[in-house]
């Protein structure tokens, strides 16, 4: 049996504490290492196991399909902005609705009526954008 607080020095109690600190954190930290290391060995493999016959055809443009006729730092109008700013903003809001979603159960009338409240702000949110216009791409 260890012995009890009154019998460590005052030394010793901090020290547990900070064995057990590094005891939590230990699974964590071999999970890391697990993962970093099997995605180095993938990709040691990949590059060894792999064809590498680069030719004209294979490093050609692809992603479009033609060359580039413009300059790459050209200009987007500032409409593309907006919109993809007001999606992002009303995707993370939507994403708020997963967990509450999973806690629905075991939530009392509040966290219905909060929900409610924040759905009702988003919804007035999108109308508010809506009616500016700024859902309009052209």
């Amino acid at each position: 049996m260890p012995p009890g607080p009154a019998a460590m020095p005052a030394g010793a109690a901090i020290q547990n504490r900070g064995y057990d600190m590094v005891a939590n954190y230990l699974p964590i930290l071999m999970f890391i290492m697990i993962g970093v290391v099997v995605g180095v060995v993938t990709l040691i493999a990949g590059r060894v196991v792999g064809p590498h016959r680069p030719d004209s055809e294979k490093d050609s443009p692809y992603e479009c399909g033609f060359e580039a006729f413009e300059d790459s730092r050209m200009k987007f109008d500032v409409r593309y902005y907006l919109v993809a700013i007001l999606f992002i903003i009303f995707d993370l809001e939507i994403a708020f609705l997963f967990p509450w979603a999973v806690a629905l159960d075991g939530m009392a009338t509040t966290g219905f009526v909060a929900m409610a409240i924040f759905l009702g702000v988003l919804v007035i949110g999108f109308i508010y954008e809506w009616k500016k216009g700024a859902l309009e791409w052209e």
